[in-house]
């Protein structure tokens, strides 16, 4: 039950990390810290019930972050190569 607790407490610095702040850097690390959560939780409830579903479910959740953080970062850098900031103010300029 504790790691249900931490997994609820990561999910909100993670998600507190991407609503107040306005670097672009900080916010893909508050959404990898909110998939990690994800993945605490599912082990954790697949332990609590004697299966493996859960586990794998934390798999591909770490697939997807892997390929999320790829993707992410290459907007980072065509963001950054274009207004020298990492800024997600600067975001809405990519639609040009």
């Amino acid at each position: 039950m504790l790691y249900v607790v931490l997994a609820v407490v990561l999910f909100s610095i993670g998600g507190a990390a991407v609503l107040t702040r306005k670097n672009a850097i900080i916010a893909l690390l508050g959404v990898e810290i909110m998939l990690n959560s994800c993945n605490l939780a599912l082990v954790a409830f697949s332990r609590m019930w004697g299966n493996v579903e859960g586990q794998v479910f934390a798999f591909f959740v770490m697939v997807v972050a892997a390929a999320e953080v790829v993707v992410g970062l290459a907007i980072v850098i065509s963001i950054f190569t274009t207004h020298r900031s990492a800024s997600l103010d600067g975001a809405n300029q990519l639609k040009h």
